[in-house]
């Protein structure tokens, strides 16, 4: 069963287009929270984040990991595939 993905996302947002790509290259599905477009989820987003307010935030499996360039640094280690499988 694949992982649960979550992503914090705005418009405009170069580093959330990043992730999303290096997710979609992958194969993943996951699932996309404008915190622009529903503003009511901006506190969720921060709380989850552990106060981080940039997006995108990532969430795998309910586990935080951070934004873009963590989600490519995991990749860039070799850690990104377990956590997606």
């Amino acid at each position: 069963m694949a992982a649960k993905v979550e992503i914090y996302t705005s418009p405009f947002c170069g580093y959330c287009a990043r992730a999303k790509r290096l997710l979609s290259q992958k194969g993943v599905e996951y699932v996309e929270y404008d915190v622009l477009a529903d503003s009511s989820l901006r506190p969720t987003m921060v709380s989850r984040a552990g106060g981080s307010t940039t997006v995108p935030q990532i969430f795998i499996d309910g586990r935080h990991v951070g934004g873009c360039d963590e989600l490519h640094a995991l990749d860039g280690e070799g850690k990104l595939d377990p956590l997606l499988a």
